[in-house]
């Protein structure tokens, strides 16, 4: 009886609380389906769903749709991607496998990288970016990810390599006698082997390069590039009367590729995190 009182107490906690967490989101979806005036009733659904909020902000920006701006995201993020792909992963087999000079001490500024704010490098980066002329491209974004200096480029490579030193060394002596060279080795025994904290890397850094208003506002000026969350933003300049029904039913729209990229990998994430470190 003790131990079917706990479960009681414990499952009932348990779906009040994801009852609170889930609130907000289920208001969010009532709210984008409201009028103005509707919206500041105390009901979370309208009596009437405006289902035209939706495609009235898909087409809310005069002379493009929300379509230009996801290729634009989605064509961004694939070449942030590939370019997290190649230089993070290289980088940590290095660190975890090879011997060169200074070894220690190279991976020693690597992890003090990780406590330098961000914000201390806004105002250099954007004057270097500036005299390169890279301002209004997708270079400020592509090229610091393609040597491991983008967002979190510095925390892949710890990921990385906590999990690729977690492989047995003995799997690298293998491929030697097998004439395997440390690219190989890279390549065909490390890669496959690190593919749970691969996903995790790729997650995170869709996730973070999503949602970085603040860098596609500094360096993106022409709404021709612009991305998801910038067009947002217009959504709420652009109109003199404001129409909330359409900016929350965009805003709910913009967070459905993160959200169906998570479902779907969301084994593999698990799995890299919990793994990373464990030596095998």
């Amino acid at each position: 009886m003790n131990k079917t009182w706990h479960s009681v107490i414990r499952h009932t906690l348990m779906i009040v609380f994801s009852a609170i967490m889930v609130y907000p989101l289920v208001w969010w979806v009532g709210a984008s389906l409201k009028s103005n005036e509707e919206l500041g009733s105390p009901g979370i659904f309208p009596s009437i769903p405006k289902w035209s909020n939706f495609t009235d902000g898909w087409n809310s920006v005069p002379g493009h749709s929300f379509t230009d701006f996801y290729l634009n995201t989605f064509g961004l993020e694939a070449m942030v991607l590939l370019a997290t792909l190649l230089s993070t992963t290289l980088v940590a087999f290095g660190f975890a496998r090879l011997d060169f000079p200074l070894k220690k001490f190279w991976f020693s500024i690597l992890m003090m990288t990780l406590m330098m704010p961000g914000q201390v490098l806004i105002i250099p980066q954007y004057a270097m970016f500036h005299q390169l002329g890279w301002v209004n491209t997708y270079l400020p974004f592509v090229i610091p990810h393609l040597v491991a200096a983008g967002t979190g480029g510095t925390f892949f490579v710890f990921l990385l390599i906590q999990f690729i030193r977690g492989i047995p060394k003995d799997l690298d002596e293998s491929a030697k006698i097998d004439g395997c060279s440390w690219f190989g080795i890279y390549w065909r025994v490390v890669m496959p082997l690190t593919k749970p904290a691969i996903v995790s890397v790729l997650i995170f850094c869709f996730l973070w390069n999503w949602d970085d208003f603040l860098g596609h506002l500094l360096y993106l000026n022409s709404v021709d590039k612009y991305t998801v969350g910038l067009a947002l933003r217009m959504i709420n300049d652009a109109q003199s009367a404001q129409q909330w029904g359409q900016l929350l039913a965009m805003s709910l729209v913009s967070i459905m590729p993160a959200t169906i990229v998570f479902m779907f990998l969301q084994r593999y994430f698990v799995e890299g995190i919990a793994t990373t470190g464990i030596k095998g």
